[in-house]
């Protein structure tokens, strides 16, 4: 009996929604209020690694769709990363500002460690490294840890300079050349990427209107411009995506390149560190037949997926930069296939990541098998 056949319109059923992925665990610990979800989505590459984000979902079905799909991103993410990591994720279901406690994640952390390594998963959007030091005191499956405990520290700096390394495949496809000084960016968003590229991209003297609703960054670009060869034009966050720029980078939140703002962009080319970028995958078409090159976002903002791999095996800062450099090999093979075979470059990434997985066939094991992570807080 197949339990996954399908009958006219009904509704989805969760071993139908979870059909393509190896795990999923639902998480439940009345004592401390913890109600969670960990998907692994595919551990051909090696042990799934994914952050765990925490949010007030608005049901048990909405937490799943989120996870399933973030953990099956995941996947890809450390494809194009080319590290020996799988896709996975874990959602907490709660409100960040009114839910947390150390007994909450100390039964996560209780959670993750049954798994026996298969899953490893540190910071997401609403959770800090402050919440997973409470984690660390029941597994050791915990990345992204700050340096204070043995970890990698700032992950922003391998970040953005994936980003720069994707800016300057994007320039050499444009014009023959990867100096970062020959294009002007639009850059969304003076975060702790958007603000470091921005930097760079000044300080390689190139021209840049930014946008951010912080004034305080605003302020700190503007100053930076001040002593550097580049320039910089302050606008409004919701006209970043109208100016003249030839690079839109995008840096903030995600969904930014939409039916609505699609028609109106004016940029040849989106190369950002935010996630999910395109609402929907199909406005890849929609950017071809606009002439937009389009540099997958999972693929350039893979520097902080870089380091907290390379935590794993003793946190070394010069390797895991040198490793952010292939991120310009990849979008520059992205582009390459596309314009081959006549295909969107979202299209071209997504096979590049499925050959590399099929290339690996059996599992790996190698990571589980001989590398044994550093640091047990139970033990100090």
């Amino acid at each position: 009996m197949n339990l996954l056949n399908k009958s006219a319109n009904h509704q989805p059923s969760v071993l139908e929604k979870i059909a393509g992925h190896e795990q999923v665990v639902f998480c439940n610990d009345p004592v401390s209020g913890l109600q969670a979800i960990i998907a692994i989505h595919n551990t051909t590459l090696g042990p799934a690694l994914g952050g765990t984000r925490m949010a007030p979902y608005a049901s048990m079905d909405e937490a799943l769709d989120d996870v399933l799909r973030l953990s099956k991103g995941m996947t890809y993410k450390c494809a194009a990363a080319d590290v020996d990591f799988g896709g996975g994720k874990a959602v907490i279901i709660g409100d960040p500002a009114k839910d947390k406690s150390p007994e909450l994640f100390r039964a996560f952390g209780q959670f993750v460690d049954s798994l026996g390594g298969r899953f490893y998963t540190g910071t997401d959007m609403g959770t800090t490294m402050d919440d997973f030091v409470h984690a660390m005191r029941e597994t050791t499956r915990i990345v992204g840890t700050p340096e204070s405990f043995g970890g990698s520290g700032d992950s922003s700096i391998p970040t953005a300079a994936g980003v720069i390394n994707g800016l300057r495949a994007t320039i050499e496809t444009l014009y023959g050349s990867d100096d970062l000084s020959r294009a002007t960016y639009a850059v969304q968003g003076l975060g702790k990427v958007g603000y470091k590229v921005a930097e760079q991209l000044l300080d390689a003297g190139a021209r840049l209107y930014v946008s951010d609703i912080s004034e305080q960054s605003l302020k700190d670009i503007t100053l930076k411009a001040e002593r550097s060869p580049g320039t910089v034009q302050v606008v409004a966050p919701h006209e970043i995506h109208l100016t003249d720029a030839d690079i839109f980078v995008p840096c903030a939140f995600g969904g930014v390149i939409n039916d609505t703002t699609i028609g109106t962009l004016r940029c040849k080319a989106i190369c950002g560190s935010a996630n999910n970028q395109l609402q929907r995958d199909e406005l890849a078409h929609t950017l071809r037949e606009k002439e937009i090159l389009f540099a997958p976002d999972y693929i350039v903002n893979g520097g902080g997926l870089i380091q907290v791999a390379d935590e794993l095996y003793g946190a070394n800062p010069e390797r895991v930069l040198l490793k952010t450099r292939h991120i310009y090999d990849a979008v520059l093979e992205v582009f390459r296939e596309a314009h081959a075979d006549s295909i969107t470059t979202l299209e071209a990434a997504n096979r590049m990541c499925d050959k590399r997985i099929a290339n690996r066939g059996a599992r790996n094991s190698f990571f589980t098998n001989t590398i044994k992570p550093k640091w047990n807080i139970r033990n100090h």
